[in-house]
């Protein structure tokens, strides 16, 4: 299977206790989305943070990388393109296989372990973390939609806490996919919390920023009493 390339950040205090993976979106790379995990790094000193190269070059900017392609379903931008889920399942088996591997490098158990994304990186935190064997801390969804949400209700799903947050003025996954994510969750009777910001494009603002940090601390220090 196809191996992805980290980047990472090592705890501030030494040995890691708790591990975020951070998915960048479509066209960027894992060096880029870090800067993520250097903003959350001295709220959480005890964290590694690693951030991978999605799968395949992307296929619009050769610099970049995608998760999967969007040629498939350009044009639309909405969630009912992705309801399968289809698009996520071959590079979720490959996510999950480089998660292995990373709680095995850093020595940090499921429960320690956080998955945070942005856009595209959003949708496969969301789909591939409830179709693990065990569940992990916290996923965090930057202008993301749900891919699979169906699937939530059935056989070989774990429950994972959620904050999904988007812009109100998102022109490239429109806002109206928050409002997806929220039913699907809720429906399969997960813990979780959207929020919506009004003047906010494709993006992550400052309050995203923060308030992603406050649940990886809620939700990491917990499992690590």
């Amino acid at each position: 299977m196809q191996k992805l390339k980290p980047h990472s950040i090592s705890p501030l205090n030494g040995k890691a206790k708790s591990l975020v993976i951070i998915l960048h979106g479509y066209g960027d790379s894992g060096q880029g989305i870090l800067g993520l995990g250097h903003e959350w790094a001295e709220g959480l000193p005890d964290t590694a943070f690693v951030a991978p190269n999605a799968p395949e070059v992307c296929e619009a900017f050769a610099s970049g990388y995608q998760w999967f392609s969007l040629r498939a379903s350009e044009g639309t931008n909405t969630a009912g393109a992705f309801e399968s889920g289809d698009v996520a399942r071959k590079p979720a088996a490959i996510l999950s296989a480089f998660i292995d591997e990373q709680l095995e490098h850093w020595g940090v158990p499921e429960s320690r372990l956080a998955v945070a994304g942005f856009s595209q990186g959003a949708m496969m935190a969301m789909y591939a973390m409830p179709r693990r064997s065990k569940p992990c801390a916290a996923v965090i969804g930057y202008s993301g939609l749900l891919c699979g949400g169906k699937d939530l209700t059935g056989p070989g799903i774990v429950k994972v806490p959620v904050l999904a947050v988007h812009g109100g003025r998102d022109d490239v996954v429109v806002p109206g996919c928050l409002d997806a994510v929220e039913a699907g969750f809720s429906a399969a009777g997960f813990d979780i919390e959207t929020i919506l910001r009004p003047d906010l494009g494709h993006s992550i603002d400052n309050v995203g920023l923060m308030r992603g940090l406050s649940f990886l601390q809620e939700h990491l220090e917990k499992n690590q009493k």
